[in-house]
């Protein structure tokens, strides 16, 4: 195959078949001591039968063989990004996303280096942006272990709670799930995403660290109005919590802190006045379930002040300039491409 038609290639979904540019993806994951699941990560990605692309792999300072590991990767489309200290996974995927729009990338995909997928994943999801005619994609997203259980099929936000929910959680992969689907939210877990969505919306907002990062890049691109597909052809498997843990400490800190910001970043004073006994609620629901109830008790509480210490840190007048712009933007049309 000559140079040329080496960027041409045909695409069929549903049996549905079109020609398409073979089009530069940049692929960003953010390591962290992350030796345990990067070899089978590498494995599945240099197996894409989407071999246009670039991976972004950023190491916020493990501690372990991680980078060692990465090293030794000779493929010309790894690019290792070493951060001198954790700058958390929201800047980290930002480092990356940078990256890749400078290159040129026409999308970038997020995905978790804890996951692993079959050859045609990328290639399934660059089609289908121009099959759904959408500004983001998404798999169906299942545990590693079991295999036949999900994760996320998508999602959407909670009125009641303040958050989002995954569709299909913990239930078994028995076909109910296998419609394609506009969504409100899905987790940067693995997600497919124009570049024109950043030029929208902007990046992660970094002060998140880890947790609700994509809720709330999710929420503003739903503000926005842009198009979320999920597609149930496309599965990865997730290996949950493998890394942090789901009942850590950094777990019950980052995700009780950053709910709190999360709500006081994205509502109205009403509606902060509901949600935040809300979050007051689950610091108690999430000290009940750990094993030192008593620690746990006291970390989630001075997460939850530590929210709205978040917040504040920032000066109003910033805030009140950050506000006006945002309310500018969505004023403004929104042009997706054809």
């Amino acid at each position: 195959m000559s140079r040329a038609t080496d960027y041409l290639f045909v695409r069929c979904l549903n049996g549905v078949c079109f020609m398409a540019e073979h089009e530069l993806v940049g692929v960003v994951t953010v390591t962290y001591n992350s030796a345990s699941v990067v070899p089978d990560f590498m494995q599945s990605l240099l197996q894409q039968s989407h071999r246009n692309f670039i991976l972004y792999v950023v190491d916020n300072a493990s501690s372990d063989n991680t980078v060692e590991l990465l090293t030794m990767y000779k493929d010309r489309r790894l690019r290792l990004v070493q951060n001198s200290e954790n700058l958390g996974v929201a800047e980290g995927n930002n480092l990356g996303i940078k990256a890749a729009l400078d290159n040129g990338c026409s999308s970038v995909l997020l995905i978790n280096n804890d996951t692993v997928f079959d050859v045609d994943m990328l290639s399934t999801l660059v089609a289908g942006l121009e099959q759904y005619n959408c500004d983001m994609i998404v798999p169906k997203i299942l545990y590693f272990e079991p295999p036949n259980i999900l994760w996320c099929a998508g999602g959407t936000f909670s009125a009641w709670r303040g958050g989002a929910n995954h569709f299909g959680f913990g239930q078994k992969d028995d076909g109910r799930f296998d419609q394609v689907r506009e969504v409100q939210y899905s987790p940067t877990c693995c997600m497919l995403i124009r570049k024109t969505v950043f030029d929208c919306i902007g990046l992660m907002d970094p002060k998140f660290f880890v947790y609700f990062d994509d809720t709330d890049f999710c929420l503003r691109a739903c503000r926005r109005k842009l198009k979320l597909v999920y597609v149930p052809s496309v599965r990865i498997y997730h290996k949950v919590s493998t890394l942090i843990g789901h009942r850590s400490e950094l777990s019950l800190r980052y995700f009780t802190r950053n709910h709190v910001y999360y709500v006081m970043k994205n509502f109205r004073l009403w509606m902060m006045l509901y949600y935040l006994p809300i979050c007051q609620a689950h610091v108690f629901r999430r000290a009940l379930v750990a094993k030192g109830k008593i620690r746990a008790l006291s970390i989630a509480e001075r997460a939850f002040w530590e929210g709205i210490a978040l917040f504040y840190a920032e000066s109003r007048p910033t805030k009140r300039l950050l506000h006006l712009a945002s309310e500018k933007r969505q004023g403004e049309h929104f042009a997706r491409p054809n």
